[in-house]
């Protein structure tokens, strides 16, 4: 069968078992699985949950998985799908390196209850990075806002077929209160401070705030990769 849709098919079990067993510690009522593939980590899935929604853009796979699975297999692009429409549950797939933040993006903000994601090793290592280190960046604050972050496992290229060239790793995602009263306000000013990597937030918000009123603040010398989403926080408190 040839690759799709520049998917990497996971096929190794142990990896499978591990994958499930972290998004479902215990029997749940439903998993949401998104790019299901071939269907190797649905049948894990429909072990440990009473329900598995399966999300497949590709229409031969999304037929080859209702013939082989109970699953619900819903043929659509999980962008454009609204993962509330099922009420709360718990998340799972190997994300399409590709359209990786997007997706991630998008479960944030559905009401979910973990979500266990295979992804390019370096995504998952933005995703739980912290202030001040290599990876830490505007992903990293952006997903803090909605979700707690744990790299669980890494996952080597013989795990797949094809194998991609790069290292995998399984990411958890736990919801959390959300920090502040308005997370899409807040993170347009995010983006805002991390706009340029290299520059300090006198650089990167001196145009938008004007750089008397940055000049003021004690992190004004400081690069936003070094704040930590406390910090971020505090300084869009004083913008309203």
């Amino acid at each position: 069968m040839p690759q799709r849709l520049g998917q990497h098919f996971l096929i190794k079990g142990s990896v499978l078992d591990r994958i499930a067993a972290a998004a479902c510690p215990l029997r749940e009522p439903l998993v949401i699985e998104i790019g299901p593939g071939r269907g190797a980590l649905t049948e894990k899935l429909l072990r440990r949950a009473d329900r598995v929604v399966a999300i497949e853009l590709d229409p031969f796979l999304a037929a080859l998985l209702r013939s082989r699975s109970s699953a619900e297999v819903v043929e659509a692009d999980v962008l454009v799908t609204d993962l509330a429409r099922w009420g709360p549950a718990v998340i799972a797939g190997n994300l399409p390196y590709y359209i990786t933040s997007p997706i991630v993006e998008r479960i944030l903000r559905a009401p979910f209850i973990r979500a266990v994601l295979l992804v390019q090793k370096e995504v998952a290592d933005r995703l739980a990075a912290a202030p001040g280190s290599r990876d830490y960046g505007f992903l990293t604050v952006h997903t803090a806002v909605f979700a707690q972050a744990r790299k669980l496992f890494e996952v080597k290229p013989s795990a797949f077929r094809p194998p991609p060239k790069v290292d995998s790793a399984v990411a958890l995602l736990t919801p959390r209160p959300r920090p502040v009263g308005d997370p899409e306000a807040f993170l347009r000013f995010a983006s805002l401070c991390f706009r340029h990597k290299r520059k300090t937030i006198r650089n990167n918000l001196a145009e938008a705030y004007g750089k008397d009123r940055i000049d003021a603040w004690p992190e004004a010398s400081r690069r936003a990769e070094q704040l930590s989403l406390e910090e971020l926080i505090g300084m869009y408190s004083r913008t309203r």
